[in-house]
């Protein structure tokens, strides 16, 4: 299946791969943007950012105790601490950058240096996801990315709370006031100056600069790694309970992937870089269809080896011969993992499908 599921999570991801770049037309600003500092005693002890735009000033509370590594990379980013291929060390990073990308009554979306969404810092970090901080109200402040892992200086604000996006995209921050003028930006509006605010002893002493930076990323990584060693040891431990109970007798190979074949090919068999016509029906654990090429009346062709189908279905349809029919017992590590796929398929999801191999270009 031209990877039917892929598509779906590849649109979610496009959907925040964007980046911004600008003059600073300081004179179009209809507001006198005065220093918020002037009024920094009324505000409790943390960090924020007063981002100052051609229509008006957004003041944003950032999450440095939940998630670290991305506020250190932001705060040095705009306080030009933090190395990177766009700007000069010392150089606000995004003074002058445009909001590049408007959808009305879902986000703003602005941080890259180039302004058409394909701009980065030259480097990219690890996610931060945390539990508790959820897509759940407007202006929620996260961080833009094209997939896991691929962060860089890219951001977006909410205008509606975006739930689908929780455990996609990593919440460093919400916005404190001026929701009203999240909402007014329209895409190539500017951030004239984004100016970071301290306040209490904690907040005063984080550090925002390239070594910093470097601490929180190897620890980061090393997080995310115990975490998903965790989470397969317990997916790997429910996908062969489940599949004892309901399919004993199927075949597994090396990487996991389980299949029962229903009826043999007679043809030849695909291989890897094969035009490959496949019919399927997919369905979850619980009997769930989510898909069926069947009913579509319209089998999907791909390219089979390079990626342009889950792993499990790489593999999966590489078994078989032209008018074979496998039943693909796919684990989640082969399928969707952690994240799931557009609200279709839920994390560490096991995926079922019936397939039929009809024929190789």
């Amino acid at each position: 299946m031209k990877n039917t599921l892929s598509t779906i999570t590849a649109l979610l991801y496009s959907a925040f791969s964007l980046m911004a770049c600008a003059s600073n037309p300081e004179k179009e600003n209809p507001m006198n943007n005065e220093n918020l500092e002037l009024g920094q005693k009324d505000l409790a002890d943390g960090i924020y950012a007063q981002m100052n735009t051609n229509k008006g000033t957004i003041l944003l509370q950032l999450f440095f105790k939940e998630t670290p590594l991305t506020v250190c990379n932001f705060v040095g980013l705009a306080e030009g601490n933090i190395s990177n291929t766009a700007k000069a060390k010392g150089i606000p990073f995004y003074d002058g950058l445009k909001f590049h990308r408007v959808i009305a009554e879902f986000m703003i979306q602005g941080g890259d240096p180039l302004g058409n969404g394909s701009g980065d810092p030259g480097y990219k970090f690890e996610d931060e996801f945390i539990d508790t901080l959820k897509h759940s109200t407007p202006g929620i402040l996260s961080m833009a990315n094209s997939g896991p892992g691929t962060n860089g200086s890219q951001f977006f604000i909410t205008h509606v709370a975006t739930p689908w996006l929780n455990g996609f995209h990593t919440i460093f921050g919400k916005v404190i006031t001026g929701q009203d003028i999240v909402n007014a930006i329209q895409q190539d509006d500017i951030i004239i100056n984004l100016k970071i605010i301290r306040q209490g002893t904690e907040a005063k002493a984080f550090k925002a600069n390239d070594d910093q930076f470097k601490l929180l990323q190897s620890t980061a990584k090393e997080r995310t790694m115990v975490a998903e060693a965790e989470a397969n040891k317990l997916c790997s431990a429910g996908f062969d309970n489940w599949l004892q109970n309901n399919y004993p007798n199927a075949k597994r190979t090396a990487s996991g992937l389980c299949y029962v074949i229903e009826k043999e090919g007679t043809g030849p068999q695909a291989v890897s870089g094969n035009t490959v016509s496949v019919h399927y029906a997919g369905k979850l654990e619980n009997g769930t269809e989510f898909d069926n090429s069947y009913k579509r009346e319209e089998p999907i062709e791909f390219k089979l080896g390079i990626g342009q189908v889950i792993p499990g279905w790489d593999e999966g349809i590489a078994l078989m011969k032209v008018g074979a029919k496998y039943k693909l017992l796919i684990p989640s590590n082969l399928g969707y993992g952690k994240r799931g796929a557009g609200g279709v398929i839920p994390p560490n999801a096991t995926l079922i499908f019936d397939t039929e191999l009809l024929n190789i270009k």
